[in-house]
Protein backbone atom coordinates (compact mmCIF):
# COMPACT_ATOMS: atom_id res chain seq x y z
CA UNK A 1 0.00 0.00 0.00
CA UNK A 2 2.58 2.52 1.10
CA UNK A 3 6.09 3.43 -0.95
CA UNK A 4 9.21 4.50 -0.24
CA UNK A 5 9.13 8.04 1.41
CA UNK A 6 9.70 10.97 -1.04
CA UNK A 7 10.90 14.16 0.81
CA UNK A 8 9.47 17.56 -0.53
CA UNK A 9 12.18 20.46 -0.82
CA UNK A 10 13.31 21.85 2.20
CA UNK A 11 12.32 25.81 2.05
CA UNK A 12 14.52 28.49 3.76
CA UNK A 13 12.91 30.46 6.72
CA UNK A 14 13.39 33.64 7.84
CA UNK A 15 13.60 34.87 11.60
CA UNK A 16 14.67 32.49 14.53
CA UNK A 17 11.51 31.21 15.56
CA UNK A 18 9.31 28.70 13.24
CA UNK A 19 5.47 28.21 14.38
CA UNK A 20 3.25 25.63 13.73
CA UNK A 21 -0.49 26.88 14.58
CA UNK A 22 -3.12 24.82 15.00
CA UNK A 23 -1.12 21.70 15.19
CA UNK A 24 -3.11 19.01 13.82
CA UNK A 25 -5.31 15.44 13.83
CA UNK A 26 -5.29 15.43 18.15
CA UNK A 27 -8.18 16.34 19.96
CA UNK A 28 -8.63 20.19 21.34
CA UNK A 29 -5.67 23.12 20.47
CA UNK A 30 -2.09 23.37 21.03
CA UNK A 31 0.99 24.79 19.06
CA UNK A 32 4.44 23.87 18.75
CA UNK A 33 7.27 27.18 19.17
CA UNK A 34 10.78 26.32 17.54
CA UNK A 35 13.08 28.35 18.26
CA UNK A 36 16.00 28.37 15.76
CA UNK A 37 20.04 30.16 16.79
CA UNK A 38 22.50 32.25 14.75
CA UNK A 39 23.52 29.05 12.52
CA UNK A 40 19.66 28.04 12.03
CA UNK A 41 19.54 24.95 13.59
CA UNK A 42 16.91 24.34 16.85
CA UNK A 43 17.60 25.58 19.76
CA UNK A 44 14.40 24.64 22.08
CA UNK A 45 11.15 23.45 20.58
CA UNK A 46 8.55 23.28 23.03
CA UNK A 47 4.82 21.98 22.76
CA UNK A 48 2.54 24.85 24.34
CA UNK A 49 -0.86 24.22 25.79
CA UNK A 50 -2.95 27.37 25.66
CA UNK A 51 -6.22 26.26 26.66
CA UNK A 52 -7.53 26.16 29.98
CA UNK A 53 -10.99 24.41 31.05
CA UNK A 54 -10.90 24.52 34.96
CA UNK A 55 -13.44 21.14 35.38
CA UNK A 56 -11.63 20.28 38.92
CA UNK A 57 -13.37 23.62 40.55
CA UNK A 58 -16.48 23.91 39.24
CA UNK A 59 -17.14 20.75 40.09
CA UNK A 60 -16.94 21.46 44.53
CA UNK A 61 -20.16 22.25 45.46
CA UNK A 62 -22.03 19.65 43.16
CA UNK A 63 -24.04 16.60 44.18
CA UNK A 64 -20.68 13.64 43.60
CA UNK A 65 -23.76 11.55 41.68
CA UNK A 66 -23.52 14.42 39.23
CA UNK A 67 -19.87 14.11 38.45
CA UNK A 68 -19.76 11.11 35.99
CA UNK A 69 -22.11 13.32 33.28
CA UNK A 70 -20.34 16.81 34.26
CA UNK A 71 -16.82 15.25 33.64
CA UNK A 72 -17.70 13.02 30.92
CA UNK A 73 -18.18 16.61 28.97
CA UNK A 74 -13.88 16.82 29.37
CA UNK A 75 -14.06 15.16 26.08
CA UNK A 76 -15.85 14.12 23.00
CA UNK A 77 -13.27 11.69 22.18
CA UNK A 78 -13.01 9.77 25.13
CA UNK A 79 -15.82 10.21 27.32
CA UNK A 80 -16.60 6.84 28.35
CA UNK A 81 -13.28 6.78 30.48
CA UNK A 82 -13.62 9.72 32.33
CA UNK A 83 -17.66 8.05 33.12
CA UNK A 84 -15.98 5.14 33.91
CA UNK A 85 -13.27 6.52 36.28
CA UNK A 86 -15.64 8.87 37.91
CA UNK A 87 -18.17 6.55 38.69
CA UNK A 88 -15.56 4.08 40.41
CA UNK A 89 -14.92 7.47 42.17
CA UNK A 90 -18.57 7.78 43.21
CA UNK A 91 -18.87 4.42 44.74
CA UNK A 92 -15.66 5.14 47.22
CA UNK A 93 -17.87 8.30 48.07
CA UNK A 94 -20.63 6.39 49.12
CA UNK A 95 -18.62 3.58 50.96
CA UNK A 96 -19.66 0.91 48.40
CA UNK A 97 -18.09 -1.13 45.71
CA UNK A 98 -20.02 -2.56 42.30
CA UNK A 99 -21.89 -5.84 42.13
CA UNK A 100 -20.32 -8.42 40.10
CA UNK A 101 -23.11 -8.20 37.60
CA UNK A 102 -22.42 -4.27 37.87
CA UNK A 103 -18.63 -4.54 37.49
CA UNK A 104 -19.21 -7.05 34.33
CA UNK A 105 -21.80 -4.43 32.29
CA UNK A 106 -19.13 -1.82 33.06
CA UNK A 107 -16.47 -3.84 31.77
CA UNK A 108 -18.56 -4.70 28.77
CA UNK A 109 -18.88 -1.29 28.02
CA UNK A 110 -15.67 0.01 28.57
CA UNK A 111 -14.15 -2.69 26.33
CA UNK A 112 -16.51 -1.32 23.48
CA UNK A 113 -15.21 2.14 24.12
CA UNK A 114 -11.65 1.32 23.98
CA UNK A 115 -12.50 -0.18 20.43
CA UNK A 116 -14.07 3.06 19.34
CA UNK A 117 -11.22 5.52 20.42
CA UNK A 118 -8.59 3.45 19.41
CA UNK A 119 -9.93 2.97 16.08
CA UNK A 120 -10.66 6.61 15.81
CA UNK A 121 -6.77 7.44 16.45
CA UNK A 122 -5.60 4.67 14.35
CA UNK A 123 -7.50 5.12 11.11
CA UNK A 124 -7.97 9.15 11.37
CA UNK A 125 -5.31 10.43 13.06
CA UNK A 126 -1.94 8.26 13.08
CA UNK A 127 -2.54 6.32 9.61
CA UNK A 128 -2.11 9.39 7.18
CA UNK A 129 1.47 9.25 8.81
CA UNK A 130 2.17 6.20 7.72
CA UNK A 131 -0.53 5.11 4.54
CA UNK A 132 0.02 7.85 2.85
CA UNK A 133 3.58 8.96 4.11
CA UNK A 134 5.07 11.42 6.99
CA UNK A 135 5.83 14.00 3.81
CA UNK A 136 2.90 13.34 1.35
CA UNK A 137 1.26 16.79 0.82
CA UNK A 138 -0.94 18.29 4.17
CA UNK A 139 -4.12 17.84 1.82
CA UNK A 140 -3.54 14.04 0.99
CA UNK A 141 -2.65 13.04 4.94
CA UNK A 142 -6.32 12.92 6.00
CA UNK A 143 -8.13 9.84 6.59
CA UNK A 144 -9.79 10.65 3.43
CA UNK A 145 -6.05 9.95 1.99
CA UNK A 146 -6.44 6.84 3.75
CA UNK A 147 -9.48 5.41 2.55
CA UNK A 148 -7.99 6.61 -1.33
CA UNK A 149 -4.87 3.84 -0.23
CA UNK A 150 -6.64 1.49 1.66
CA UNK A 151 -9.89 1.13 -0.43
CA UNK A 152 -13.40 2.01 0.09
CA UNK A 153 -14.17 -1.66 1.51
CA UNK A 154 -11.76 -1.10 4.17
CA UNK A 155 -13.06 2.73 5.09
CA UNK A 156 -16.40 1.31 5.30
CA UNK A 157 -15.89 -1.12 7.58
CA UNK A 158 -13.39 1.32 9.93
CA UNK A 159 -17.07 3.69 9.83
CA UNK A 160 -19.18 -0.18 10.62
CA UNK A 161 -16.94 -1.10 13.29
CA UNK A 162 -16.82 2.32 15.25
CA UNK A 163 -20.37 2.93 14.55
CA UNK A 164 -21.54 -0.68 16.09
CA UNK A 165 -18.73 -0.15 19.18
CA UNK A 166 -21.23 3.05 19.75
CA UNK A 167 -24.46 1.25 19.80
CA UNK A 168 -22.93 -1.23 22.56
CA UNK A 169 -22.17 1.70 24.76
CA UNK A 170 -25.45 3.13 23.55
CA UNK A 171 -27.01 -0.09 25.16
CA UNK A 172 -25.16 -0.23 27.83
CA UNK A 173 -24.56 3.45 28.97
CA UNK A 174 -28.02 5.18 27.54
CA UNK A 175 -26.55 7.21 25.32
CA UNK A 176 -23.40 6.44 22.79
CA UNK A 177 -21.39 9.91 23.62
CA UNK A 178 -22.17 10.90 27.04
CA UNK A 179 -23.23 7.92 28.91
CA UNK A 180 -25.50 8.27 31.91
CA UNK A 181 -25.24 4.48 33.12
CA UNK A 182 -22.92 4.55 36.26
CA UNK A 183 -24.91 4.82 39.67
CA UNK A 184 -22.59 4.69 43.63
CA UNK A 185 -22.17 0.73 43.52
CA UNK A 186 -23.90 -0.15 40.23
CA UNK A 187 -25.33 0.34 36.98
CA UNK A 188 -29.17 2.06 36.12
CA UNK A 189 -30.32 -0.68 33.96
CA UNK A 190 -30.07 -4.35 33.01
CA UNK A 191 -29.34 -6.08 30.00
CA UNK A 192 -32.01 -8.11 28.20
CA UNK A 193 -31.53 -11.73 26.31
CA UNK A 194 -32.23 -9.56 23.24
CA UNK A 195 -29.59 -6.82 23.93
CA UNK A 196 -27.28 -9.18 24.70
CA UNK A 197 -27.41 -11.10 21.69
CA UNK A 198 -27.09 -7.87 19.38
CA UNK A 199 -23.86 -7.22 21.09
CA UNK A 200 -22.60 -10.25 20.87
CA UNK A 201 -22.86 -9.77 17.17
CA UNK A 202 -21.29 -6.37 17.00
CA UNK A 203 -18.67 -7.91 19.23
CA UNK A 204 -17.84 -10.51 17.12
CA UNK A 205 -17.83 -7.82 13.89
CA UNK A 206 -15.00 -5.94 16.18
CA UNK A 207 -12.48 -9.23 16.84
CA UNK A 208 -12.51 -9.64 12.80
CA UNK A 209 -12.22 -5.95 12.31
CA UNK A 210 -9.48 -5.87 14.64
CA UNK A 211 -7.71 -8.90 13.62
CA UNK A 212 -7.95 -6.97 9.86
CA UNK A 213 -5.94 -3.80 11.62
CA UNK A 214 -3.69 -5.77 12.99
CA UNK A 215 -2.67 -7.14 9.18
CA UNK A 216 -3.02 -3.33 7.63
CA UNK A 217 -0.39 -2.45 10.30
CA UNK A 218 2.01 -5.57 9.12
CA UNK A 219 1.51 -4.97 5.45
CA UNK A 220 1.60 -1.05 5.79
CA UNK A 221 4.46 -0.28 8.36
CA UNK A 222 5.86 -3.89 9.52
CA UNK A 223 6.97 -4.64 6.00
CA UNK A 224 8.33 -0.82 4.83
CA UNK A 225 11.79 -0.49 6.19
CA UNK A 226 11.54 2.88 5.27
CA UNK A 227 9.26 3.50 8.07
CA UNK A 228 10.76 1.22 10.75
CA UNK A 229 14.08 3.38 10.21
CA UNK A 230 11.64 5.79 11.38
CA UNK A 231 10.24 4.38 13.82
CA UNK A 232 13.30 2.51 15.19
CA UNK A 233 15.90 5.60 15.12
CA UNK A 234 17.56 6.16 18.75
CA UNK A 235 18.47 9.59 17.65
CA UNK A 236 14.49 10.60 16.53
CA UNK A 237 11.48 9.14 18.74
CA UNK A 238 13.24 7.83 22.02
CA UNK A 239 13.70 8.58 25.48
CA UNK A 240 13.89 6.29 28.41
CA UNK A 241 11.46 7.12 30.62
CA UNK A 242 9.93 5.14 33.46
CA UNK A 243 6.27 4.03 32.61
CA UNK A 244 2.88 3.26 33.81
CA UNK A 245 0.43 0.94 33.29
CA UNK A 246 -3.01 -1.04 35.08
CA UNK A 247 -2.18 -4.95 35.98
CA UNK A 248 -4.85 -7.25 37.05
CA UNK A 249 -3.94 -9.85 39.70
CA UNK A 250 -1.67 -12.08 37.27
CA UNK A 251 0.28 -9.13 35.91
CA UNK A 252 -1.77 -8.70 32.99
CA UNK A 253 -2.64 -5.95 30.71
CA UNK A 254 -5.83 -4.15 31.98
CA UNK A 255 -7.73 -1.45 31.66
CA UNK A 256 -10.71 -1.75 33.81
CA UNK A 257 -9.42 -2.50 37.48
CA UNK A 258 -6.39 -3.34 39.08
CA UNK A 259 -3.31 -1.67 40.83
CA UNK A 260 -0.98 0.89 39.15
CA UNK A 261 2.46 -0.51 38.00
CA UNK A 262 5.61 1.21 37.41
CA UNK A 263 8.97 -0.22 35.67
CA UNK A 264 12.20 1.68 35.16
CA UNK A 265 14.03 2.33 32.09
CA UNK A 266 15.54 -1.50 32.33
CA UNK A 267 12.59 -2.40 33.08
CA UNK A 268 13.03 -3.52 36.47
CA UNK A 269 9.40 -3.13 38.82
CA UNK A 270 9.64 0.30 40.46
CA UNK A 271 6.57 0.15 42.47
CA UNK A 272 3.66 -1.12 42.44
CA UNK A 273 0.09 0.81 44.23
CA UNK A 274 -3.09 0.35 44.95
CA UNK A 275 -5.13 3.91 43.42
CA UNK A 276 -6.15 5.14 46.39
CA UNK A 277 -2.50 5.65 46.89
CA UNK A 278 -1.45 7.62 43.62
CA UNK A 279 -0.63 11.00 45.63
CA UNK A 280 1.64 9.17 47.62
CA UNK A 281 3.67 7.84 44.83
CA UNK A 282 3.48 10.94 42.19
CA UNK A 283 3.01 14.87 42.14
CA UNK A 284 2.53 17.35 39.64
CA UNK A 285 5.09 20.78 38.23
CA UNK A 286 3.68 23.16 36.63
CA UNK A 287 5.93 25.45 34.08
CA UNK A 288 4.82 28.86 33.43
CA UNK A 289 4.21 28.50 29.63
CA UNK A 290 1.56 25.96 29.66
CA UNK A 291 -1.79 25.32 30.85
CA UNK A 292 -1.27 21.35 31.53
CA UNK A 293 1.09 20.52 34.50
CA UNK A 294 3.99 17.89 34.68
CA UNK A 295 3.41 14.58 36.47
CA UNK A 296 6.18 13.22 37.73
CA UNK A 297 7.53 10.14 40.45
CA UNK A 298 8.16 11.57 43.90
CA UNK A 299 11.37 9.97 44.52
CA UNK A 300 13.22 10.56 41.55
CA UNK A 301 11.36 13.83 41.57
CA UNK A 302 11.22 16.98 39.11
CA UNK A 303 14.82 17.38 37.28
CA UNK A 304 12.79 19.82 34.54
CA UNK A 305 12.26 18.04 30.85
CA UNK A 306 15.23 15.48 30.75
CA UNK A 307 14.92 11.37 30.97
CA UNK A 308 17.31 9.40 32.35
CA UNK A 309 16.74 7.15 35.72
CA UNK A 310 17.20 10.49 38.07
CA UNK A 311 14.16 12.26 36.59
CA UNK A 312 10.68 10.88 37.67
CA UNK A 313 9.09 12.22 34.23
CA UNK A 314 7.16 8.81 33.20
CA UNK A 315 5.19 7.72 30.38
CA UNK A 316 1.21 6.27 30.75
CA UNK A 317 0.47 5.17 26.82
CA UNK A 318 -0.58 1.87 25.06
CA UNK A 319 3.62 1.32 24.45
CA UNK A 320 3.70 1.75 28.88
CA UNK A 321 1.18 -0.88 29.60
CA UNK A 322 2.79 -3.28 27.15
CA UNK A 323 6.01 -2.65 28.88
CA UNK A 324 4.61 -3.16 32.25
CA UNK A 325 2.29 -6.19 31.48
CA UNK A 326 3.39 -9.75 31.66
CA UNK A 327 1.08 -10.63 28.90
CA UNK A 328 -2.21 -10.35 27.69
CA UNK A 329 -5.54 -11.39 29.01
CA UNK A 330 -6.87 -12.83 25.50
CA UNK A 331 -5.41 -15.72 23.31
CA UNK A 332 -5.27 -13.52 19.92
CA UNK A 333 -3.29 -10.21 21.47
CA UNK A 334 -1.30 -12.78 23.93
CA UNK A 335 -0.30 -14.10 20.32
CA UNK A 336 0.61 -10.74 18.79
CA UNK A 337 2.53 -9.48 21.95
CA UNK A 338 4.81 -12.42 21.90
CA UNK A 339 5.51 -11.32 18.14
CA UNK A 340 5.59 -7.76 18.85
CA UNK A 341 8.34 -8.76 21.89
CA UNK A 342 10.31 -11.04 19.33
CA UNK A 343 10.62 -8.27 16.46
CA UNK A 344 11.31 -5.84 19.06
CA UNK A 345 14.42 -8.05 20.71
CA UNK A 346 15.62 -9.01 16.91
CA UNK A 347 15.90 -4.73 16.54
CA UNK A 348 18.32 -4.79 19.32
CA UNK A 349 15.30 -3.11 21.97
CA UNK A 350 16.34 -5.52 25.15
CA UNK A 351 14.02 -4.44 28.43
CA UNK A 352 11.28 -1.74 27.74
CA UNK A 353 10.48 -0.30 24.43
CA UNK A 354 11.42 3.40 24.50
CA UNK A 355 10.53 4.42 20.98
CA UNK A 356 7.93 6.61 21.08
CA UNK A 357 6.20 5.59 17.30
CA UNK A 358 5.88 1.86 18.75
CA UNK A 359 2.93 3.01 20.58
CA UNK A 360 0.87 2.41 17.41
CA UNK A 361 1.67 -1.26 17.13
CA UNK A 362 0.95 -1.34 21.09
CA UNK A 363 -2.44 0.52 20.43
CA UNK A 364 -3.28 -2.08 17.58
CA UNK A 365 -2.41 -5.03 20.08
CA UNK A 366 -4.68 -3.29 22.64
CA UNK A 367 -7.86 -2.99 19.94
CA UNK A 368 -7.45 -6.42 19.52
CA UNK A 369 -7.43 -7.77 23.34
CA UNK A 370 -10.04 -5.11 23.93
CA UNK A 371 -12.17 -6.59 21.05
CA UNK A 372 -11.55 -10.08 22.27
CA UNK A 373 -12.41 -8.91 25.88
CA UNK A 374 -15.92 -7.31 24.47
CA UNK A 375 -17.32 -10.84 23.14
CA UNK A 376 -15.71 -12.96 25.82
CA UNK A 377 -17.84 -10.34 28.45
CA UNK A 378 -21.36 -10.14 26.04
CA UNK A 379 -21.05 -13.77 26.19
CA UNK A 380 -21.36 -14.30 29.87
CA UNK A 381 -24.49 -15.42 31.58
CA UNK A 382 -23.48 -12.45 34.32
CA UNK A 383 -23.92 -9.93 31.57
CA UNK A 384 -28.17 -10.76 32.17
CA UNK A 385 -28.27 -10.87 35.60
CA UNK A 386 -30.61 -8.82 37.27
CA UNK A 387 -28.67 -7.36 40.42
CA UNK A 388 -27.36 -4.37 39.14
CA UNK A 389 -26.74 -2.23 41.79
CA UNK A 390 -26.24 -2.09 45.63
CA UNK A 391 -28.78 -1.22 48.22
CA UNK A 392 -26.98 -0.13 50.82
CA UNK A 393 -25.04 2.76 50.57
CA UNK A 394 -23.97 5.76 52.72
CA UNK A 395 -22.42 9.04 51.52
CA UNK A 396 -19.63 10.81 52.99
CA UNK A 397 -16.12 9.91 52.49
CA UNK A 398 -12.98 9.67 49.68
CA UNK A 399 -13.28 7.65 46.33
CA UNK A 400 -10.39 7.34 43.95
CA UNK A 401 -11.37 5.79 40.63
CA UNK A 402 -8.80 4.44 38.36
CA UNK A 403 -9.20 3.12 35.02
CA UNK A 404 -6.80 3.49 32.03
CA UNK A 405 -8.12 5.71 29.60
CA UNK A 406 -7.26 5.00 26.16
CA UNK A 407 -4.29 7.44 26.06
CA UNK A 408 -3.05 6.66 29.42
CA UNK A 409 -3.58 5.99 33.52
CA UNK A 410 -6.85 8.32 34.40
CA UNK A 411 -7.19 8.95 37.88
CA UNK A 412 -10.20 11.02 39.27
CA UNK A 413 -10.43 11.61 43.48
CA UNK A 414 -12.95 13.17 44.85
CA UNK A 415 -14.22 14.00 48.78
CA UNK A 416 -17.89 14.65 49.54
CA UNK A 417 -19.99 15.32 53.34
CA UNK A 418 -22.00 13.09 54.40
CA UNK A 419 -24.62 14.97 52.42
CA UNK A 420 -23.20 13.85 49.11
CA UNK A 421 -21.76 17.62 47.96
CA UNK A 422 -18.48 17.55 46.61
CA UNK A 423 -15.56 19.53 48.99
CA UNK A 424 -12.63 18.46 46.94
CA UNK A 425 -11.91 16.90 43.36
CA UNK A 426 -8.75 16.25 41.57
CA UNK A 427 -7.88 14.19 38.34
CA UNK A 428 -4.88 13.41 36.58
CA UNK A 429 -5.87 12.75 33.15
CA UNK A 430 -3.99 10.43 30.78
CA UNK A 431 -2.89 12.61 28.74
CA UNK A 432 -1.01 15.13 31.20
CA UNK A 433 0.62 12.31 32.69
CA UNK A 434 2.74 12.29 29.43
CA UNK A 435 2.78 16.19 29.18
CA UNK A 436 6.57 16.00 29.83
CA UNK A 437 7.61 12.85 27.54
CA UNK A 438 5.83 14.83 24.70
CA UNK A 439 7.70 18.07 25.17
CA UNK A 440 10.95 16.42 25.34
CA UNK A 441 9.69 14.26 21.91
CA UNK A 442 8.84 17.20 20.13
CA UNK A 443 12.08 18.68 21.09
CA UNK A 444 14.41 16.13 20.28
CA UNK A 445 12.87 15.44 16.91
CA UNK A 446 12.79 19.27 15.95
CA UNK A 447 16.67 19.32 16.76
CA UNK A 448 16.95 16.17 14.92
CA UNK A 449 14.95 16.93 11.74
CA UNK A 450 16.01 21.18 11.18
CA UNK A 451 18.98 22.86 10.55
CA UNK A 452 20.63 25.85 8.89
CA UNK A 453 16.88 27.57 8.58
CA UNK A 454 15.62 24.58 5.96
CA UNK A 455 12.01 23.34 7.32
CA UNK A 456 9.72 21.42 4.60
CA UNK A 457 6.03 20.86 5.52
CA UNK A 458 7.22 17.20 5.26
CA UNK A 459 9.89 17.62 8.61
CA UNK A 460 7.12 19.66 10.37
CA UNK A 461 4.91 17.22 10.02
CA UNK A 462 7.41 14.38 11.60
CA UNK A 463 7.78 16.88 14.88
CA UNK A 464 4.33 16.76 14.88
CA UNK A 465 4.22 12.77 14.53
CA UNK A 466 6.46 13.01 17.89
CA UNK A 467 2.77 14.62 19.58
CA UNK A 468 0.26 12.34 17.62
CA UNK A 469 2.03 9.07 18.73
CA UNK A 470 0.74 9.74 22.45
CA UNK A 471 -2.88 10.40 21.14
CA UNK A 472 -3.08 13.67 23.04
CA UNK A 473 -6.68 15.09 24.38
CA UNK A 474 -5.36 18.70 25.38
CA UNK A 475 -9.41 19.21 26.30
CA UNK A 476 -8.71 16.81 29.10
CA UNK A 477 -5.75 17.66 30.18
CA UNK A 478 -5.58 21.19 30.81
CA UNK A 479 -5.29 21.64 34.33
CA UNK A 480 -2.48 23.79 35.33
CA UNK A 481 -3.16 27.59 36.50
CA UNK A 482 0.14 29.23 35.79
CA UNK A 483 -1.25 32.83 36.14
CA UNK A 484 -2.39 35.87 33.98
CA UNK A 485 -4.32 34.69 30.82
CA UNK A 486 -1.82 34.66 27.82
CA UNK A 487 -2.64 37.65 25.87
CA UNK A 488 -1.16 38.73 22.10
CA UNK A 489 -3.02 41.86 20.49
CA UNK A 490 -2.61 42.95 17.19
CA UNK A 491 -3.08 46.49 16.18
CA UNK A 492 -3.10 47.21 12.71
CA UNK A 493 -2.90 50.57 10.67
CA UNK A 494 -6.35 51.21 8.02
CA UNK A 495 -4.37 49.32 5.08
CA UNK A 496 -3.74 46.22 7.15
CA UNK A 497 -0.16 46.83 7.28
CA UNK A 498 0.84 45.84 11.70
CA UNK A 499 1.49 48.65 13.44
CA UNK A 500 2.31 47.39 16.89
CA UNK A 501 2.26 44.15 18.74
CA UNK A 502 1.58 43.58 22.21
CA UNK A 503 2.18 40.38 24.11
CA UNK A 504 1.36 39.09 27.87
CA UNK A 505 2.93 35.50 28.71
Amino acid sequence: MAGPIIWDDKQKVTGNKVTVDPITRLEGHGKIEIFLDDKGDVQNAYWQVPELRGFERFCIGRKVTELNQITARLCGVCPGAHHLASTKAIDGCYNTKPTETAFHIRDTFYNAHFVHSHIAHFYALAAPDFVCGPAAPAAERNVLGVVGRVGLELGGAVLKTRKEAQLIQAIIGGKPTHPVMGVPGGVTKAISKEEQKEIIGYAEGMVEFAKTTMKVFNDVVLANKDYMDIVLNPDLYYHETYHMGLVNEKGQFEIHDGKVKVVDQKGNDYCMYDPYDYLDNIAEASEPWSYEKFPYLKKPGYKGLVDGPDSGLYRATPLSRLNVAKEMPTPLAQEEFVKYKGILKDAGVNGPCQHTLVTHWARVIELLCCAEKCLEDAQSDLLTHDDIKQKDIQAGGRGVGCVEAPRGTLTHDYTCDENGIVTACNMVVGTTNNNGPICMDVAKVAKGLIHNFEVSPGLLNMVEMAFRAYDPCNSCATHSLPGQMPLTAVIKNADGTVYDTITRN
